[in-house]
């Protein structure tokens, strides 16, 4: 007899735990997600525009969530290495992407691409915008944008831009400018953008279009001389330096934006959590200005806006690729 209460009381317990995880409308193991470390996967080289966001941001969930957000570099074939890694990864949130425009801009440049970039992945938040930068070696003798078109116009083929891989946004943006300007440049690939910024310094290629967060110090040092930024309007990072646009290259437009995506069918009470915890990260004043140093400005948004930007973006850059006749 004893016995019968207790007996009661734990099936009431059992009860109640079921209730209340109907009631919230979320299981208890998404409750309890993250349970262990996460890998989010960036698909390009350490210290690169999209790393030093991926560490500043992972950073950040490692603390609000409690488990290690460990950075993982794939790279290689314009990102899709490490992003054909994810899509095949499990479903389950703990393998994620950190994604930039380059995602919606390899399926118009690479054949038999191994993964669709809208249907293969589920979209969690897009994280920041940011302008990039038209750099060159001190020792170019072009001080604006002008005499930057005339010197490579002088000179065919014998002024090189560095990227971090073929069919990059660092390659798109000097085919866009060859396209608007007539310009001629040689394009040199490399495996990292941090690889092309060092052999931009030594003078091995005379410019690039990098991103602000990886040359802005070095722009400060006087070791790379800026000439234009790829935004429509002038960086607030580089309030000094006019926009293509501004410096003559009409409608030139190239702004870039890093997201976050899971695999397809990642439950969506992970991305829901995932999506709420970025969203307070990224409002809160110490990551912005963490990122703001880092040349970049924090937008989070819904699952669904970020999927209906890829969208739009993909549509948008093909039209441009197609426009350039742009090949590998």
């Amino acid at each position: 007899m004893n016995n019968v209460p207790m007996e009661l009381f734990k099936r009431l317990l059992v009860a109640l735990f079921a209730v209340s995880s109907i009631s919230f409308g979320v299981p208890l193991w998404a409750q309890s997600y993250p349970n262990k470390p996460v890998k989010l996967i960036v698909p390009f080289g350490p210290g690169g525009f999209t790393d030093v966001v991926a560490r500043i941001v992972g950073q950040k969930l490692s603390t609000s969530l409690g488990q290690q957000f460990v950075i993982e570099n794939k790279v290689g074939a314009g990102s899709t290495i490490g992003t054909d890694f994810v899509a095949k990864s499990a479903p389950d949130g703990y393998t994620l992407i950190m994604i930039s425009t380059t995602h919606v801009i390899s399926p118009w440049i690479y054949k038999n691409m191994p993964y669709d970039p809208i249907k293969g992945f589920t979209s969690i938040s897009k994280l920041v915008d940011a302008p990039y930068v038209l750099v060159v070696n001190p020792k170019v003798p072009a001080n604006n944008v002008k005499e930057y078109i005339a010197l490579a116009k002088s000179s065919p083929d014998k002024i090189h831009f560095a990227s971090s891989g073929n069919g990059s946004s660092q390659h798109l943006m000097g085919e866009l400018f060859m396209n608007l300007t007539g310009a001629k440049l040689e394009h040199v690939p490399y495996k990292s953008s941090s690889g092309a910024t060092t052999d931009l310094m030594a003078g091995i290629v005379e410019s690039s279009f990098a991103g602000i967060p990886n040359v802005i110090n070095q722009i400060k040092q006087g070791q790379l001389r800026a000439l234009g930024v790829t935004s429509l309007k002038r960086s607030a990072q580089l309030p000094d330096i006019p926009s293509l646009h501004e410096a003559g290259v009409t409608n030139y437009d190239a702004s870039v934006w890093l997201g976050l995506l899971a695999p397809v069918n990642t439950p969506k009470e992970i991305v829901f959590k995932l999506n709420a915890e970025l969203a307070q990260v990224l409002n809160s004043a110490d990551t912005q200005k963490a990122l703001a140093q880092a040349g970049v400005v924090a937008s989070p948004s819904s699952p669904e806006v970020m999927a209906d930007l890829m969208a739009s973006e993909l549509a948008r850059w093909g039209k441009i690729i197609k426009e350039t006749g742009m090949k590998l």
